[in-house]
Parts: structure tokens; sequence; C-alpha cells
């Protein structure tokens, strides 16, 4: 449960963050509010999900994957510059998290 509670966390903040980019400086009255939904959805679920993650471990899977996701849209829909540079920090970041969920693994196995 606490995985799904994570990835909740995750999708609603990818949610909040496009509406974010959507709001147009809080033009768009709807983008606008849901920012706000999805940003609070996102917040409320995270903090369930820390009664059973270590707060370090699970901040670094909801930033990291949050700024993968978000990187995929802000590339693909919002159609933002791509470049090498771009695509190799994105994946630093996501080997990051990779290892962090290694570090999990043999911290529960120990």
């Amino acid at each position: 449960m606490r995985w799904v509670l994570l990835s909740i966390g995750v999708l609603t903040e990818l949610g909040g963050s496009t509406c974010m980019k959507l709001s147009n400086g809080f033009t768009n009255i709807y983008a606008s509010i849901l920012t706000f939904v999805f940003w609070g959805i996102s917040f409320s679920v995270f903090i369930f999900a820390l009664k059973d993650f270590d707060l370090s471990f699970a901040y670094a899977i909801w930033a990291g994957l949050g700024i993968l996701l978000v990187s995929i849209v802000g590339m693909t829909y919002f159609k933002e510059p791509v470049s090498m540079l771009k695509i190799i920090s994105i994946l630093i970041i996501v080997a990051g998290v990779i290892l962090l969920n290694i570090s999990d693994i043999i911290k529960n196995h120990s």
C-alpha cells in the first residue's frame, strides 16, 4: 500500500506541475484551481506514505520521479527544448532514484 500511496503522490504532483504551467500565470482559472487540487492531494497522500517510508528515501523518490515525469511532459507536450545534456542529467536523477531503492532493499534485508 505504501508504494501505491507514493505513486499517487508522484502522479498528482505531475498533474499539479502540469496545471501550473497551463494556468498561464493564474489567467486560466480551471488550471489554476486544479494546480491547488492536485498539489493538495499529492502532499496529503505523501504524508500518509511517510508512515511507512523513511523521509529521505520517500522524498528522493517523490522528487526524482516527479522531475523525470515533468521533464518528459515538458519536452513532449509543451515542446520544450531537448538536449543531450538535459537527457543525461535526467538519467543521472533516475540512477540516483534506483540506487536509493537498492539501498532501501539492502537496509530491509539486514
